[in-house]
């Protein structure tokens, strides 16, 4: 382990995996490759938010990149401050949404495509391309709107999707959603999402003169499922080792972006190659924190601002962040079996539960619960936005099912890009006292009863 800095400063994240790196560097080749393409061919780019079923773009061929992933990379790159002080100057609130705003501060921006005095560019990897298309889903309050603006800043055609509510809710959809998705969900939601489908993709044929086909689908969904059963022997193996070779600083960067490469056959292999490195260090009995004696569960979207948070806590407590939900989303929540059978029922099977999952009890809390057990987890991190609507998710359910279960809980108002709202020196702080205070008494109290 490198010599850590100050917890107040900006402390060199280590990168374990070779996959890790490997993801970053094509996203990066990827992104600059997909923008050429956009400038060069004046084809249709397309902005999507993240419950959008993004299959359909990757089988008609239309360049698109995703809000979400757009807001890390924006936060990763210390853009943040300055959008923050873009949507107070246009009018807006600065922290409205603020991971799902990003690119529409960005579209304030007049140096977004601006090179510096020394020939830097001034936007994140230059910019985004201009795009033509903006589509969201009903999801929160805000995000028609942000959606809007976008569109009309960059003179977009807009589209909008509606999403449903659950009527039942059952409370192991993890051992249900790969095959018994008509059980899990009620068939007229199934039924809606699959029309809404068909009438989104006749608008993009109708906008980008390409042609949807239903054999190039089942080639996108078969490719997803090969990855995600990848993520899953993955998550698996992580859960029963101990100690464990990797920890969120490795599996979130290198899932998070593959996923959105999700449904081409790199991605699949990217995941093969995860699941056989991570494989590789376990067979060797390799220890990802050498003095390992508690794991730790982090809940809530990844500190892309200061990911050397997760590992400042290694060395002094041997406490190692081990479960992240993007490596176990990616196991339970993409697959569907029998594609062959409907591709457009298997994706709306697929998407229209993701807000279900991560932003509804009991379905969250249930699973966190389960998979806190299937990961021997000692205590819980959980950061919640306090202005994202969308993503406090019953956070009072889920710590109370988390703690009546025996597991200590630390929850605090965060923001994932918002360096006004994260101070490391104090998040370290109250980590610190959490892990002294009721993690170590906590696993010393269970061991004790064993």
């Amino acid at each position: 382990m490198p010599e850590e800095k100050k917890a107040g400063s900006r402390s060199t994240v280590v990168k374990k995996l070779k996959a890790t790196k490997t993801v970053s560097v094509y996203q990066k080749e990827w992104f600059f490759s997909m923008k050429d393409r956009v400038e060069k061919e004046k084809c249709d780019f397309a902005i999507l938010n993240a419950d959008v079923p993004m299959e359909i773009f990757r089988a008609m061929d239309i360049p698109f990149v995703v809000n979400q992933w757009w807001a890390a990379i924006c936060g990763a790159k210390r853009m943040t401050r300055k959008y923050f002080g873009l949507m107070q100057e246009n009018g807006y609130r600065p922290d409205l949404n603020s991971y799902d705003a990003q690119a529409l501060a960005e579209s304030f921006d007049p140096d977004d495509h601006k090179v510096d005095a020394d020939g830097n560019p001034m936007g994140p990897w230059g910019g985004l391309p201009k795009p033509t298309i903006c589509i969201t889903r009903l999801t929160g309050d805000a995000q028609n709107k942000i959606f809007g603006l976008l569109a009309e800043n960059y003179d977009a055609d807009l589209y909008v999707i509606e999403n449903t509510q659950a009527r039942k809710t059952p409370l192991n959809w993890y051992e249900l959603a790969a095959d018994r998705w008509e059980e899990m969900y009620d068939t007229d939601r199934i039924d809606l999402a699959v029309e809404e489908m068909k009438e989104l993709i006749r608008w993009l044929e109708m906008k980008t003169g390409k042609l949807f086909d239903i054999n190039k689908l089942q080639e996108v969904m078969d490719l997803i499922n090969e990855q995600e059963g990848w993520y899953k022997k993955t998550r698996d193996l992580i859960a029963q080792c101990h100690p464990v070779p990797v920890t969120v600083v490795d599996t979130i960067n290198a899932v998070m972006q593959a996923q959105w490469q999700r449904g081409t056959r790199w991605a699949a292999d990217h995941a093969k190659s995860l699941y056989e490195e991570v494989k590789a260090l376990a067979d060797k009995g390799e220890a990802a924190v050498p003095d390992e004696k508690l794991r730790m569960m982090w809940l809530g979207r990844g500190m892309w601002q200061d990911f050397a948070f997760y590992q400042r806590f290694e060395q002094k407590y041997g406490a190692v962040f081990m479960w992240s939900m993007y490596l176990a989303m990616g196991a339970d929540a993409y697959i569907r079996n029998h594609v062959e059978e409907d591709p457009l029922r298997a994706l709306a099977a697929r998407y229209i539960g993701m807000e279900d999952f991560l932003h509804m009890p009991p379905w969250n809390s249930s699973w966190f619960l389960q998979q806190a057990k299937q990961n021997d987890i000692d205590g819980v991190v959980y950061m919640i936005p306090d202005n994202d609507i969308q993503a406090v998710e019953g956070s009072y359910f889920i710590k109370k099912v988390m703690e009546d279960a025996g597991y200590p809980v630390l929850t605090f108002n965060a923001d994932p890009v918002n360096p006004k709202k994260w101070n490391a020196e104090t998040m370290t702080g109250l980590v610190d006292e959490f892990i002294e205070t009721r993690v170590i008494p906590n696993k010393e109290k269970k061991d004790n009863n064993k």
